[in-house]
């Protein structure tokens, strides 16, 4: 057995120098709690000569006066509760460099409690060494993070068997866990570039090559992280930008309309023709604009740029931009998906939860659990009526609006989404397939009981039919106001009417709070077109998915749509003519309305 690392003095590794244009990978350590990935993640900046200056010497001293044994796992776990408990609860950046590359590597917790962390350190990284303890062998969060850097799209994995010392580097033991491991990463479709039999704390095989395991003759972990590859191939992907928001500029006679987001792959161009999905408006990418210095002539994945277009599109934050000549993503509400649930509350069917993929922001439900994958045996449970927390299940997701997205075998950065639970991050998946909406409508549907009174009966006594127009606007000020001049003048004919307007539908990024608040405008709708009432309503901020869920709402009753100036492609059945004052615009509404037969005449 090796002489601990406090009884030989450290090594001094002359230090790495750097050309700052070396390429850059980020990779992830994850492991099973107390399997030694900070030791590795310490000893492996120690022997390369990437420390601070006096940084080792430093912690040594501390430990010292502390009369704790000295750690290399203390070199990067920065945060004082993360030392006085002795695990990782966060997940610690470090950088590592070669002469070859910068690295940084992620130091995900290993603890289960801290699982959401692991995931957030693994979703930026190219590849990843997942530790295993050599005594205790394969565990239950092992597997899970075996799991969990499959569904994250990580192919790249090399597996540490540590603390090989205290097995006296038995290869038999080795031997045991590589073929239990690979076998369950096998059935993943994930095969590792190596397993590598290592001791952490005395650094062998970690830099310098283990002279006590002459019988493997594999890359030490210094040389399998060199030969890891960058993964540079989302420039030759398909075009994706999920837009993040639209910048208006008014000074100056400025209109123009900067597009935002961070490409996830592909590239684009000036002049290349571009759709927004789900709402499938065109328009070509005028400029790519930059802060500062001269207009790119090209943005690509990774960035996050600008856009203005040739033809100005109302396009909403949330939707994806793609490329027309480029295959286009899939378009559903309803999702077969794989789902990681990180939440204390299980996920179950009848709650609302948001649906965060890319920038998109949509309120969700639980259709059905299709199976629950059993860690342990790696096999599918089916009869599962909830997913419970740390659980792995394969589940058909229901949103109130399409969403775009690219399924994990085609595109897996536009397939992965977050579920989103009261403030927290509850769970995390990929989308595995688009799938028919059946017809159902509303996620939770309508839960009335008519009286006795026919339609007919009232639509006899009133002179006409419940009907609702809605008058939509991007400000609401502007369709209120063409909206009660509209009730007025036919309350005057006699028309049993109400104006209502919705003046506010909330924060955008409250999705649960916004849905709801449009939701009752439907009822509102169905409730009072149902009693042969005309519902005249304003609403503003609205596109065409939020109108086609207020039509279904209202069902069986109409809903004719009135656009005021509002610039987008909503689905309007009557556009009314822009710059009209709002006593025109009324005028203009009536009679179109009028001579559609969607109101009665004046009385003779």
């Amino acid at each position: 057995m090796s002489p601990s690392a406090e009884d030989v003095p450290a090594a001094r590794p002359a230090p790495v120098f750097v050309s700052p244009d070396l390429e850059r990978l980020d990779i992830v350590a994850v492991g099973h709690v107390d399997h030694g990935k900070s030791t590795v993640i310490g000893r492996l900046m120690a022997d390369t000569g990437s420390l601070p200056e006096g940084k080792l010497d430093q912690v040594k001293a501390m430990c010292k006066i502390n009369a704790r044994p000295f750690e290399y796992a203390f070199l990067l776990d920065a945060l004082k509760n993360e030392q006085a408990q002795g695990i990782t609860i966060d997940t610690a950046r470090c950088f590592f460099n070669t002469n070859q590359r910068h690295y940084i590597i992620h130091d995900a917790p290993g603890h289960v409690e801290f699982l959401k962390n692991m995931i957030t350190g693994a979703s930026r990284a190219q590849a990843a060494l997942l530790v295993i303890d050599a005594q205790e062998g394969v565990r239950e969060n092992s597997k899970r993070h075996g799991y969990i850097l499959s569904m994250l799209g990580i192919r790249q994995i090399a597996v540490l068997v540590n603390k090989m010392d205290l097995l006296d580097w038995d290869q038999g033991a080795f031997d045991a866990v590589v073929h239990e491991y690979a076998d369950f990463l096998a059935r993943l479709g994930v095969r590792p570039a190596s397993f590598i039999p290592v001791s952490a704390r005395d650094g062998a095989n970690i830099v310098a090559r283990a002279a006590e395991a002459p019988w493997y003759d594999g890359p030490t972990v210094l040389e399998q992280v060199e030969a890891f590859t960058r993964l540079d191939d989302d420039l030759d992907r398909p075009f994706r930008m999920p837009l993040q928001d639209v910048y208006k500029f008014t000074e100056a006679q400025d209109d123009r309309r900067i597009f935002v987001g961070t490409i996830e792959t592909g590239r684009v161009r000036p002049g290349d023709d571009v759709v927004f999905l789900p709402s499938r408006k065109h328009s070509t990418v005028k400029t790519i604009e930059a802060l500062s210095g001269p207009r790119p002539e090209e943005a690509s994945a990774g960035q996050a740029t600008g856009l203005t277009l040739e033809a100005q599109v109302y396009a909403k934050p949330g939707e994806l931009l793609v490329r027309a000549d480029q295959t286009e993503p899939l378009i559903a509400t309803r999702i077969r998906a794989n789902v990681f649930w990180m939440n204390t509350a299980p996920l179950i069917r009848g709650r609302r939860y948001v649906l965060r993929m890319g920038a998109a922001r949509v309120a969700a439900e639980l259709e059905s659990v299709l199976s629950v994958l059993d860690e342990q045996e790696l096999e599918s449970v089916t009869g599962a009526g909830q997913v419970e927390r740390h659980d792995v299940a394969e589940v058909i997701l229901r949103a109130v609006r399409p969403v775009a997205f690219d399924t994990a075998d085609t595109l897996e950065p536009t397939s992965r989404f977050v579920i989103v639970h009261g403030h927290d991050i509850a769970g995390c998946g990929i989308a595995l397939e688009a799938l028919e909406d059946e017809g159902r409508g509303d996620v939770t549907g309508r839960r009335f009981r008519r009286g006795e009174v026919t339609e007919q009966q009232r639509a006899t006594r009133y002179g006409h039919a419940g009907k609702a127009i809605l008058f939509v606007a991007e400000s609401n000020e502007s369709a209120h106001d063409i909206a009660a001049r509209v009730d007025r003048s036919i309350f005057a004919r006699g028309v049993h009417s109400y104006c209502l307007s919705a003046t506010d539908l909330g924060d955008p990024k409250d999705v649960l709070d916004r849905e709801a608040h449009l939701g009752r405008v439907g009822e509102i709708a169905w409730a009072m077109t149902d009693a042969g009432i005309v519902l005249v309503a304003a609403l503003g901020d609205v596109d065409r998915f939020d109108l086609d869920r207020l039509r279904r709402l209202a069902a069986p009753h109409e809903v004719f749509v009135v656009g005021v100036d509002s610039g987008a492609e909503i689905g309007a059945d009557l556009e009314l003519t822009p710059a009209t004052t709002a006593d025109e615009a009324a005028e203009e509404a009536l009679r179109a309305l009028t001579a559609a037969g969607v109101l009665p005449g004046p009385a003779a």
